[in-house]
């Protein structure tokens, strides 16, 4: 920073902080002393912004100055000494004296002094300590296909960082150990440049696997630079046959599927029946295999061999077609058995039906007999009529009413 033009008075600030600085620095203040300034030293990343405050516990009217590391006065008091922007007055009191200074360079790094201009002069340093940013990591070494069983190297590099950075690497959310970083000194600027390296040896499984190379440091969050890198493997097929149904039935149409999956995805197929030939009405159709009509003659174990030009794989399936009268019988079978339950549940409604009829027949005789019961001893009609109404007394008082 170069001194630009400033009144005398403050060029005369900075002359006197300059002739004290020798009997300040040997001078040893008690932390009692309330006009002694007190600072902090402050962290701060490149590009963000920075607050320096300096106070006393007491103020005897003096001034507060701060002063940057080449020991240019910055503001004395509210006034602005140095010509920069980006240092502005953030507060002014009489114990208080704070600046901040705004899209920090790593230059900015260094001592900040404070001093108030007592007899003698007090001062108190701040540490600034600028954080360079790493860039977002680059991750080379893979650019084709590599083949099942096969070796691949990866580089991660992330440049400007201060202090130097740290490199993970990750296959999905699981951490992998990569070789120890790598770091290197920018020859033009104070920051370092850090590289790691990963090697892999890749199966059928890290087909699509996502690596990730993500850095970590002061002045970043976790996970706020990553880099991303997909894997492709070359692997031979895995082979399945899939049949159109699980129970072939005889006369009726009927494939089955040759499902191969592999890297590139298989070119050729080849049917074949195991211990003989396909059957004159079996067509082979790339990876169908198409019966126009269903024979037992059909039933056999069935091969499927796919190629995709890394290598080669079958699968097998039993063909074993059913007799849609076989199956029809068992479907009448099944009926018949439905029907004989339901014989049976009949069966025996009717005979509790039965049996609670008898039994409601029972009891209404029983309470005709009891009704009639009183004629018996009569010795005429009206009197067998009042003993069945209400007894032999109540026929007596009856018959002296009516006489």
């Amino acid at each position: 920073m170069a001194f630009p033009s400033a009144p005398s008075t403050l060029w005369s600030v900075s002359l006197l902080t300059i002739l004290f600085a020798a009997a300040v620095h040997s001078n040893i203040f008690n932390d009692d002393d309330p006009l002694q300034p007190m600072t902090s030293d402050e962290t701060v990343s490149v590009g963000g912004t920075v607050i320096l405050t300096c106070r006393v516990a007491e103020s005897d009217n003096s001034s507060l100055q701060w002063s940057n590391t080449a020991q240019q006065t910055l503001y004395f008091g509210e006034k602005r000494a140095l010509r920069d922007s980006r240092i502005q007055l953030h507060r002014s009191t009489r114990t208080e004296l704070s600046i901040s200074i705004a899209e920090v360079q790593l230059s900015d790094e260094g001592e900040y002094t404070c001093s108030i201009f007592t007899m003698p002069v007090r001062t108190a340093r701040a540490t600034v300590t600028v954080l360079g940013v790493p860039g977002k990591p680059q991750i080379s070494g893979f650019e084709n296909a590599v083949p099942e069983g096969g070796k691949v190297t990866l580089t991660c590099t992330s440049t400007g960082s201060k202090p130097p950075a740290k490199l993970h690497w990750y296959r999905g959310d699981q951490e992998l150990e990569g070789r120890p970083d790598v770091v290197d000194s920018d020859p033009e600027e104070p920051t370092y440049n850090v590289s790691s390296e990963l090697t892999l040896e890749v199966s059928r499984s890290d087909d699509d696997a996502l690596i990730t190379c993500a850095v970590e440091h002061p002045s970043l969050h976790p996970g706020d630079k990553r880099s991303e890198q997909t894997l492709r493997v070359l692997y031979s097929p895995n082979v399945e046959i899939l049949p159109q149904s699980d129970l072939p039935r005889e006369g009726e149409k009927f494939y089955l599927q040759c499902s191969a999956r592999g890297n590139p995805e298989p070119s050729s197929y080849l049917w074949e029946k195991k211990d003989g030939e396909l059957p004159p009405l079996a067509k082979v159709d790339g990876a169908f295999l198409r019966f126009e009509m269903l024979n037992k003659s059909d039933n056999g174990v069935y091969l499927c061999q796919a190629d995709n030009g890394i290598g080669n794989n079958q699968g097998e399936y039993t063909l074993l077609v059913q007799d849609p009268t076989a199956m029809s019988t068992s479907s009448g079978v099944d009926h018949a058995v439905i029907g004989g339950v339901v014989a049976v549940i009949v069966f025996i409604m009717l005979c509790l039906l039965i049996v609670l009829g008898r039994y409601l027949i029972r009891h209404k005789g029983t309470y005709l007999t009891h009704e009639a019961k009183g004629s018996d001893d009569a010795p005429d009609a009206d009197t067998a009529i009042i003993n069945a109404e209400g007894g032999h007394s109540g026929a007596e008082d009856k018959k002296e009413y009516f006489i």
